[in-house]
């Protein structure tokens, strides 16, 4: 008995929850208790004592989460792949509308290509001005003064 319920169920509902939990989250932390859970299931359903369950489910869980989580995440680990967007960055471009952070307005002719702007320190570019792309944000290109 575990909290005056048959410890076999507790384990169960452990495992559930576990599983739920990295279902949702999907960050490989949670899924590890949950076959500290089915250790401790074992360890219940050959009638071993709740402490021995509890030690196996610690273990169990505590050894998987060091060894096995670095091990999954170095090959799940997703890439980010840089977009056609990227090559801008560090590009220099001029003004074509009048970059005005506060009115939100602005754009530049980057590479052929019409961009709307703003400026990185919130200051008012003219239009005609030469300015260097130093960030991309959502859609717009955060821009500095050149010179």
């Amino acid at each position: 008995m575990l909290f005056g319920i048959n410890s076999l169920y507790v384990w169960m509902a452990v495992i559930i929850i576990c599983v739920a939990v990295e279902a949702f989250t999907l960050d490989l932390s949670a899924i590890w208790f949950a076959v500290g859970g089915v250790a401790a299931l074992i360890a219940a359903s050959l009638s071993l004592e709740v402490s021995s369950q509890l030690i196996i489910f610690v273990l169990f869980s505590a050894a998987l989460l060091a060894l096995v989580r670095p091990f999954c995440r170095k090959f799940l680990k997703t890439k980010n792949e840089p977009t056609n967007a990227d090559r801008i960055i560090g590009e220099t471009a001029i003004v074509t509308e009048q970059i005005d952070n506060v009115h939100e307005t602005g754009a530049v002719k980057i590479l052929g290509s019409i961009w709307t702007a703003r400026s990185i320190d919130d200051s008012v570019i003219e239009k005609g001005v030469t300015v260097k792309v130093v960030a991309i944000r959502g859609v717009k290109a955060m821009v500095q003064r050149v010179g």
